[in-house]
């Protein structure tokens, strides 16, 4: 994270210099963007997701692997129906439903409603603050953020454009996007960990992309915490802009489908 504040800070001082690596810099994450699907990618408002996610623990698999119903409501609203059933028929009853909003997570089951403990929130808080889209439509509007060009790299054996978005407040996000598509294949950021004192790294690799609406989306999503797999998602069926009603997020009159 120094190294890449010395970089941004050595880029304002070199004048022009400084100005080409920005253009260049700004040029691939608008080439990300367009490859994304532009403003249909950027103004998206509904979407709904069908699949399944296994967990890892120490990049292991702990033998999870859980049907998955997502329903998201921009700008922050989530709503995830869990099912560890087979074969599930239309309006059968889900295991577990848990809820989003701007801050806070709950769990409903049979049981009733609960707030997620706080290390989920914490968690899940700091992956949306990361995420690509949070570092384009908020990140990109603060003054000062500095994209630092960083070349070239190889993810799966594809080669990419790598790429680090620096805000004013030493946060960062590099960005792996496909040379061909301009398609982002890799997400990587680092945090802080209070208990232990060091960093943490996040990664988040994106596969098998297919276009929905005009929006090209991966359909299997793999995140690594410190090099070890921690989950993958296998995404089967993709609805864009179907309006989700506001009482699907509202944890007062949310039940169980």
């Amino acid at each position: 994270m120094k190294k890449l504040l010395l970089a941004a800070l050595l880029l304002v001082s070199m004048g022009s210099g400084a100005q080409e690596q920005d253009k260049r810099g700004q040029a691939l994450l608008d080439q990300m963007v367009a490859a994304l699907g532009g403003d249909a990618w950027l103004h998206l408002v509904y979407s709904e997701e069908v699949g399944r996610v296994a967990s890892f623990e120490h990049g292991r698999p702990t033998g999870s692997n859980v049907l998955f119903y997502e329903y998201r409501r921009e700008p922050g609203m989530v709503r995830i129906e869990y099912s560890r059933t087979r074969d599930i028929l239309p309006g059968s009853v889900k295991d577990v439903v848990i809820l989003w909003n701007a801050t806070n997570g709950y769990e409903i089951t049979y049981k009733g409603k609960k707030p997620l403990l706080e290390k989920d929130v914490a968690e899940y808080n700091r992956n949306r603050a990361h995420s690509i889209r949070t570092v384009v439509t908020e990140w990109m509007k603060r003054p000062g953020v500095v994209i630092v060009p960083e070349g070239t790299a190889m993810v799966e054996r594809r080669i990419v454009d790598k790429f680090t978005i620096l805000s004013p407040d030493n946060d960062a996000v590099t960005l792996f996007t496909d040379q061909t598509t301009h398609l982002p294949l890799r997400r990587t950021y680092e945090w802080r960990n209070p208990i232990f004192k060091d960093h943490d790294e996040e990664v988040e690799e994106y596969e098998d992309y297919h276009t929905y609406e005009g929006i090209p989306t991966p359909l299997s999503v793999t995140r690594y915490h410190n090099g070890d797999m921690s989950a993958q998602r296998f995404i089967t069926k993709v609805t864009y802009n179907k309006e989700t009603p506001l009482s699907m997020f509202d944890i007062e009159q949310v039940r169980k489908k």
